[in-house]
């Protein structure tokens, strides 16, 4: 009787070690084991860990000023402080739209992933766990959203007709790279907004709650990546440059929704071009965009098509 290898309990002593350009690679259950270990130490309840009967303090904003998208614009210098502040909070409600839409993505990429691993290994027990983590994160986006007042910002019909199509066909490795395009950029500027006592103490709560989740994630998605780009076959790793080269330009696209400048009383197209213009929002988005790309780079994931794609999304620079 032969046995499926994708179904069959293995475990990584099973297999040949495996080496990139950043060296040996960690056994991945081990890599699993330990990332366990530390969601029983560090995973939150956002319901309660969480005061959201409080009310929101007056003058203080809803992202760092300095991430939002207009910010130090002409049409920035023009706007009145109130009206600053509105758009923080539209754009914040945008982000976390973003992020609901990316986190659905996710899970189901993580769900295909585990389908015909082992299921009582502890790397799909892991994969398990961070879906439930994903899970708790887009509920805790949407209350956010509520509780701020502004409208959910949904990503266009066109942009989400695409994502379905580039999760249905993406390769694993291709899959991790979206997970780590999702996660790394909101990540950075989340980084940035918990510590910051100008902004609202529950965006604050909800950012450091996702921040150190997600650093968990990060790891297991960066550890799969490296394994899937060093093993699997040529035309797999070269769809995989495209594809996610597509996906960052997406997502580039896509990260703030222009209704936001309409929802404050602002030209939508005025807006969208000083911000296309703007060298600040630039240097923001390949800054947060920066650890992500030089660790694609180095595992071989920007090259090509795919790298062009990716400078074309304003997320590289040339």
């Amino acid at each position: 009787m032969t046995t499926t290898p994708d179904i069959a309990p293995s475990t990584e002593a099973d297999v040949a070690a495996v080496r990139d350009a950043l060296g040996l690679l960690k056994d991945r259950e081990q890599v699993a084991e330990r990332l366990l270990d530390s969601s029983k130490k560090h995973s939150f309840d956002p319901d309660t860990e969480l005061d959201w009967d409080a009310p929101f303090e007056d003058g203080k904003w809803f992202w760092p000023p300095e991430l939002v998208s207009l910010y130090d614009t002409p049409l920035w210098k023009r706007m009145s402080q109130e009206q600053r502040l509105d758009l923080a909070r539209h754009e914040a409600a945008s982000l976390a739209s973003l992020g609901i839409w990316f986190e659905v993505i996710l899970m189901q990429l993580l769900v295909r992933h585990i389908y015909d691993k082992p299921l009582t290994s502890n790397h799909v027990r892991y994969a398990l766990t961070e879906i439930a983590d994903e899970c708790r994160h887009s509920m805790m986006f949407a209350r956010l959203i509520k509780k701020g007042g502004a409208p959910a910002y949904p990503v266009s019909r066109l942009h989400h007709n695409l994502a379905r199509l580039l999760k249905t066909v993406s390769t694993t490795p291709g899959s991790f790279t979206a997970t780590l395009l999702g996660e790394e950029i909101l990540d950075w500027m989340q980084r940035l907004t918990f510590p910051d006592d100008r902004i609202q103490p529950l965006v604050r709560g909800v950012t450091r709650i996702h921040v150190v989740e997600e650093a968990r994630h990060v790891r297991y998605a960066r550890e799969e990546l490296r394994r899937q780009m060093a093993k699997c076959p040529r035309w797999e790793a070269e769809f995989t440059r495209i594809s996610s080269g597509e996906a960052a330009r997406i997502f580039s696209v896509s990260f703030i929704n222009p209704e936001v400048y309409t929802n404050v009383g602002l030209d939508k197209r005025e807006a969208m071009a000083q911000v296309k213009a703007s060298g600040h929002r630039r240097e923001v988005m390949q800054t947060g965009a920066r650890r992500l790309t030089d660790f694609l780079d180095e595992i071989g994931v920007l090259r090509g098509i795919g790298r062009r794609l990716w400078v074309s999304s304003g997320l590289l620079a040339k």
